[in-house]
């Protein structure tokens, strides 16, 4: 199947490189598209020399998503998410693609807290976030996830019949819960996880990071569970 890997990208001249060419080694993408998500830095430059096709979008992670699913070719099955920041491993991408390509699932997650994990590469939050919302989830839909990990694969028919919204951090959530609310065949596999490999986290690397992410999360929690879209 035809696969296209988007990856947002705020600051991340260092290691985004690194992650084209991970991505690319796999030989399972026909593109890579990092979307510029306001980078002051030389992320784009850095991304288009390794391989990828690189676009822009206004900053919000939830915006930078939305616009590399926009730029994808015509011919794109499958979209893959993942970060720039080299902390997820690219050459597990068949373990989310594989069952979506054999056509037993709609929507696959990496699990960072099922993986092997590198210290220091998740904080106490992150790991309680995740396991939180998969609990709320699993009462509200009966679908239980351990994590809200950016990487992860999803049909591209599938995704658009979500009517995505969010533009800044609650954009996982938000995809979750409504694969989860449409009945999508959901699959969480382990996958693991790095320390970044340059730059500083946007969500834990500072406190107000951390609380506007969190206030993030949250509203889109509360939005989605009293909406209908």
């Amino acid at each position: 199947m035809n696969v296209s890997v988007v990856i947002p990208a705020l600051n991340e001249e260092e290691p985004i490189a690194g992650v084209v060419r991970e991505c690319l080694a796999t030989k399972i993408p026909s593109e890579i598209i990092v979307v510029d998500n306001g980078s002051d830095d030389r992320t784009a430059e850095r991304a288009r020399e390794a391989g990828a096709r690189v676009g822009t979008a206004r900053r919000g992670y939830g915006r930078a998503c939305a616009a590399g699913v926009r730029s994808v070719s015509p011919a794109c099955e499958i979209i893959v998410f993942l970060d720039g920041d080299g902390s997820d491993c690219p050459e597990l991408m068949p373990r989310l693609v594989d069952p979506i390509a054999r056509g037993d699932y709609d929507f696959t997650i990496g699990s960072r807290t099922r993986g092997q994990r590198e210290p220091g590469s998740m904080n106490f939050q992150q790991v309680f976030a995740g396991r939180l919302a998969g609990w709320l989830m699993s009462i509200l839909y009966g679908v239980r996830y351990t994590d809200m990990g950016p990487f992860r694969a999803i049909r591209r028919d599938a995704l658009e019949k979500l009517l995505m919204r969010e533009e800044t951090y609650g954009w996982n959530l938000e995809m979750q819960m409504k694969a989860a609310r449409s009945g999508l065949r959901i699959l969480e596999v382990p996958v693991n996880h790095r320390c970044r490999a340059g730059g500083i986290s946007k969500v834990s690397g500072t406190v107000r990071g951390t609380f506007v992410a969190g206030a993030r999360i949250i509203a889109t929690f509360l939005r989605i569970v009293s909406s209908k879209l």
